[in-house]
Order: C-alpha cells, then sequence, then structure tokens
C-alpha cells in the first residue's frame, strides 16, 4: 500500500495532510498548488476532472487504486480506512462517533466555510487594498447562527464529560470542523461571543500534528 497527497498546505489540503500526519502514515506529497495551471494539465485532471486539490490515491496492496478528492471525503477516507478504531487516535470507534464526523464535517461545509473564508480574505489574507471589510462584516453576522449551534454543542459536550465534538478525545471529526473554524479567528468579537468553540480550536490547532502538516508548504 502507498498513498500520494496531491496539494499544498495553503489550501484545503490541509485536510487530509493533517489526518495523515495524526495518524502517522507514511505517504507521498506532491505539492501542487491550485494557481498557475497545475490543476489543468492532463495528468492532473485525470485524477481529479474538477481540476482541483487535493487529491489523495490510495494503492492497495491488491492492485487496486482508490482515487478520493474532495477535502472533507480525502480527510474522513484515510481516517476511516487507514486508522485504527481502536478509541485512542482519530478513527471513529463506533457508530455514533462515526456519525458525528460525518455530520459535523458536512456541516460546516454547509453552513461555516464560504463565510468563514470571506472573514479570513477581508481581515487578514488578502492585501491591504484589496480588503472589503463590509463583506467580512456581513460573513460574521452570518456566522452568528452557526457558532451558536457549535456553542451551544460544545457546551452539552462538556457538561457529559466529553471536551471534543465527537468523544472524550480528539477525533477527525475535530479536525475537520476546526479546519474551516480556525478561518474565522480573525472575527475577535465572534470569538469572544462564543468562548467555548474559540477554546476548542485554539486547542485544536495547537496540535504537534497540525504544525507539521502545516509546514509541508
Amino acid at each position: 500500500m502507498s498513498i500520494t497527497i496531491h496539494g499544498i498546505a495553503a489550501s484545503r489540503a490541509i485536510r487530509p495532510l493533517w489526518v495523515a500526519t495524526e495518524l502517522g502514515l507514511s505517504f507521498d506529497h506532491v505539492p501542487t498548488p491550485y494557481q498557475g495551471g497545475a490543476t489543468r494539465t492532463p495528468e492532473f485532471l485525470a485524477l481529479n476532472p474538477n481540476g482541483h486539490i487535493p487529491v489523495v490515491v490510495d494503492r492497495q496492496t491488491e492492485g487496486q487504486e482508490v482515487v478520493v478528492w474532495e477535502s472533507m471525503a480525502c480527510a474522513l477516507y484515510l481516517a476511516r480506512h487507514l486508522g485504527k478504531a481502536d478509541g485512542a487516535g482519530i478513527t471513529p470507534s463506533s457508530a455514533r462517533e462515526d456519525a458525528e464526523a460525518l455530520r459535523w464535517s458536512f456541516w460546516v461545509v454547509n453552513e461555516v466555510e464560504a463565510d468563514a473564508l470571506t472573514v479570513l480574505m477581508h481581515r487578514v489574507a488578502m492585501p491591504a487594498d484589496r480588503r472589503k471589510p463590509e463583506l467580512a462584516e456581513a460573513a460574521e453576522q452570518r456566522l452568528k447562527v452557526p457558532m451558536r449551534v457549535l456553542e451551544d454543542h460544545l457546551e452539552r459536550q462538556q457538561q457529559a464529560g466529553e471536551d471534543w465534538l465527537a468523544a472524550k478525545r480528539f477525533t477527525v471529526a475535530d479536525l475537520c470542523v476546526a479546519s474551516v473554524v480556525n478561518w474565522a479567528r480573525p472575527a475577535r468579537g465572534l470569538m469572544d461571543a462564543h468562548p467555548l468553540v474559540h477554546e476548542w480550536v485554539v486547542r485544536c490547532m495547537e496540535r504537534p500534528a497540525y504544525h507539521q502538516a502545516k509546514a509541508l508548504g
């Protein structure tokens, strides 16, 4: 078996790179950027006809080749199929944990990602002369609803004796959701209004595996 991950850490490819690092997998990293036409070559389009990173290629021992694209699908695939469901690592170890990983990953893409990316781009990432604060402010207003959903869930988790989204331990559910919520951290007022979310996402982003994956470039 061999794993190849196409993409750069400064993109949604951080999700499978982070999962693979958390799992301690040996993998080949092809640092394919999303700019400059690298994802529009015939070779790359044969992997992902959408022309987007990341792409995970799992060349299995029996000769099969599994190709996965869409960042959340890549992250969940690696955790569910290459991790150990031992209740110690990030892989879901029960139907409940698996359901939490699935629902929160879908939720964060649908309810949070677009507005969180707007906050990131128009608060810090874009050159100052290209930022539009009014777009960030509108996105932050919309984010109040999903952030309250997440805040309430984390409060219930703490009351149940669990400090993470799906369990007493950090799982792929936390990884997937934090990889998006982290983009909204420049919205200081939003974070201050949701202290459990802020404390949780900081804990997630302090994990050594995240920093190792981010350093891949």
